[in-house]
C-alpha cells in the first residue's frame, strides 16, 4: 500500500471557495461521468439536499457532483450554483427538453465560528466549480486545513466554542495494486479527535489553560450532575470516499457504511444527536473487481477516512 494524492484518482475534479472573513466556505467534487454514490448518515442532525437520489431504490444510477458546505441549513441553496455551472457545461441527465445535473449537498454547522450571517450561496458554489476546473487543468494540489468547507470547522465543542480547537478539511489517498482509494473529510465534531494509528488524542476540547481534556468524561460528568449539558448546537463531520473501482449505488452504500468506522476510530464521542455525521462513497473509475472485494474496500475506506480526519485537524 502506498500513499498517493487524492487528485491522482482520475474521474473527479476538486475545488474550494472560502469566505475567510465570515468563517465559512464550500468544497465541491465534480465527476466526469455519472458516479454511482452511496450514503450513510449516523448523526442526529443532518443538513442535506437531494440525498434521496442516493437511495438504492431511487431510479438515478449516480450523480454529477457533490457539494460540502458551511452555513447549516441556510446554505443549502448553494447547490444551485453547481447546477448552473454544470448546465453551462452541457452536463446532466437528458430528460428530453433539457439536461438536468444531479447535485447532492450536505452542510456543517459553522454559524458560531465568526458570523452567523455569512452563508455560502450559489455564486460561491460557482466559484468552487471554477476552482475545481482550474486545479484539474493545472494539475495542482488541493489545499487542506482552514479552507473551503473547513474554513469555519472546529472540534471538541461540548462546552461551547470557547473551549473548542480549530479544525478544517483534510484528505488522504492510497493505492493497493491497481485499486485507488481516497477520502476528503471536514471534521466539525462535538467530540475529540484521536490518531488512528496510535490512539493518542490530537485535538478537541480544551480547559481554561488550553490543555486538551476529554469530552467523553465531560458527558459522563453531566450524567452525575457535575457539569451543565453540552452546547446544544449542530456540529457534523462529513466525508466523501472516492475509488477507481467500479461498483453500483447499492454496493457504494455498503462501502459508505463501513467507512463510518473511520469516524468511530478517530472521534469520541461521535454520531451524537448534536452531530449530522454523513459519509458519501463515490465510484469514479472502471476498475473491475470481484463482488467480494467490497469488504476489503470498505475496510480500507474506514482507514483512509480516519487518516483524512487526522489530516484535517493537523492541517488547520
Amino acid at each position: 500500500m502506498k500513499e498517493i494524492k487524492i487528485t491522482d484518482i482520475a474521474g473527479a475534479q476538486w475545488g474550494h471557495a472560502s469566505d475567510e472573513e465570515g468563517g465559512t466556505g464550500l468544497t465541491v467534487v465534480l465527476t466526469e461521468q455519472l458516479a454511482p454514490t452511496g450514503l450513510d448518515i449516523r448523526g442526529g442532525g443532518p443538513a442535506t439536499r437531494e440525498t434521496a437520489l442516493l437511495d438504492p431504490v431511487a431510479s438515478s444510477s449516480g450523480i454529477h457532483a457533490l457539494l460540502l458546505g458551511g452555513g447549516s441549513a441556510f446554505g443549502l441553496d448553494a447547490a444551485g450554483g453547481v447546477m448552473a455551472y454544470l448546465k453551462d457545461q452541457g452536463v446532466g441527465v437528458d430528460v428530453g427538453v433539457a439536461r438536468v445535473p444531479l447535485v447532492v449537498q450536505s452542510n456543517i454547522f459553522d454559524l458560531d465560528y465568526r458570523s452567523a450571517d455569512a452563508i455560502p450561496d450559489a455564486s460561491m458554489a460557482h466559484a468552487a466549480c471554477l476552482d475545481a476546473a482550474a486545479r484539474s487543468a493545472q494539475q495542482s494540489e488541493l489545499p487542506q486545513g482552514s479552507v473551503g468547507v473547513g474554513t469555519g470547522a472546529t472540534v471538541g465543542k461540548a462546552q461551547g466554542p470557547s473551549h473548542a480547537s480549530k479544525s478544517g478539511v483534510g484528505h488522504y489517498a492510497v493505492q493497493v495494486g491497481a485499486l485507488q482509494m481516497g477520502a476528503l473529510v471536514v471534521c466539525n465534531a462535538i467530540g475529540d479527535v484521536f490518531d488512528i494509528d496510535t490512539g493518542q488524542q490530537i485535538s478537541g476540547m480544551r480547559d481554561g489553560s488550553g490543555a486538551l481534556v476529554s469530552s467523553e468524561h465531560y458527558l459522563y460528568d453531566m450524567i452525575s450532575g457535575k457539569v451543565a449539558p453540552p452546547s446544544a448546537h449542530a456540529h457534523t463531520t462529513l466525508a466523501v470516499v472516492v475509488t477507481n473501482a467500479q461498483f453500483d449505488k447499492t454496493q457504494m452504500t455498503k462501502i459508505a457504511a463501513m467507512a463510518q468506522n473511520g469516524l468511530a476510530r478517530t472521534i469520541r464521542p461521535v454520531h451524537t444527536s448534536f452531530d449530522g455525521d454523513a459519509v458519501f462513497a463515490m465510484s469514479i473509475g472502471q476498475l473491475e473487481l470481484p463482488a467480494l472485494a467490497i469488504d476489503a474496500i470498505g475496510t480500507l475506506a474506514a482507514y483512509v477516512v480516519g487518516k483524512a480526519i487526522n489530516t484535517a485537524v493537523r492541517a488547520a
